[in-house]
């Protein structure tokens, strides 16, 4: 059974300002939950209808002390974020270096990052997340403008990739300015991709949905480049973009 203070609480979680003053976050599903479990993030309590607790085998595996509070349907729907509730819903704490908007040069440097200018689109940065797991990139970084990664609706579009990619909320210039490594940015008048060279891992930079890359960083990019188009389209959706920008590079390896 949920609490008021519970059923409060886990509401407000909703909203990006009590993710931030709490710095907890709403994992759900049992897909979801069964591959937080096996993830390095630290858990609060789940709450759980009793079907998921009779297939769960690993509620307490790896030491982990977890509250697990028993509801019924009805009562996970209050608390639920999605349209159709699953069996289950966990809360996590927000990743230390997330909260603190902090980064570090050994994360980056000599490895691909993907780097994210003012990218807002909840199921963007959630596709994103997938394409850098699919593709072994460990780190993303998102400007401090762009979606929190962990509004609900990207957590739930990752399918799970969240828990595998360490993903950073940084002021981008300050990262940029301060290491030296190659940026590969995404901009429509850049050197076809195809036809460039990759010398080394750098960043891959994306930009905003509608404006691209903003001004005040594109002069950080080394290497320009774009995707050469063949019809009419205007432009290719960011993570689409993503997607081709790093099956490329890493076809090149």
């Amino acid at each position: 059974m949920i609490s008021k203070s519970q059923l409060s609480f886990i509401k407000s979680l909703h909203n990006k300002k009590y993710r931030d003053e709490h710095g907890v976050f709403i994992v759900e599903g049992v897909k979801m939950v069964n591959e937080l479990l096996d993830s390095s993030y630290r858990i609060q309590s789940v709450f759980s209808t009793e079907n998921y607790l009779k297939n769960l085998t690993n509620i307490t595996q790896a030491g982990k002390k977890i509250e697990v509070n028993l509801v019924s349907e009805a009562e996970l729907q209050k608390i639920s974020c999605l349209h159709t509730p699953n069996e289950v819903l966990a809360l996590v704490e927000v990743p230390n270096d997330f909260k603190a908007n902090t980064w570090n040069a050994v994360d980056i440097a000599g490895k691909w990052t993907i780097m994210l200018d003012d990218v807002q689109d909840p199921g963007n940065l959630g596709t994103i997340i997938r394409i850098a797991d699919w593709f072994g990139i460990k780190t993303l970084i998102t400007s401090l403008n762009s979606v929190e990664a962990y509004n609900p609706k990207v957590v739930q579009s990752t399918m799970g990739s969240i828990f595998r990619v360490n993903v950073l909320r940084v002021d981008i210039e300050e990262v940029l300015s301060g290491i030296q490594v190659p940026v590969y940015g995404a901009l429509l008048e850049g050197e076809n991709l195809y036809n460039a060279e990759f010398n080394e891992p750098g960043i891959i930079l994306m930009g905003n949905e509608s404006k691209g890359i903003s001004d005040r960083i594109k002069k950080y990019i080394t290497s320009p480049l774009s995707i050469p188009a063949y019809g009419k389209a205007e432009s290719l959706n960011v993570g689409i973009a993503t997607s081709i920008f790093c099956s490329e590079m890493r076809r090149r390896q």
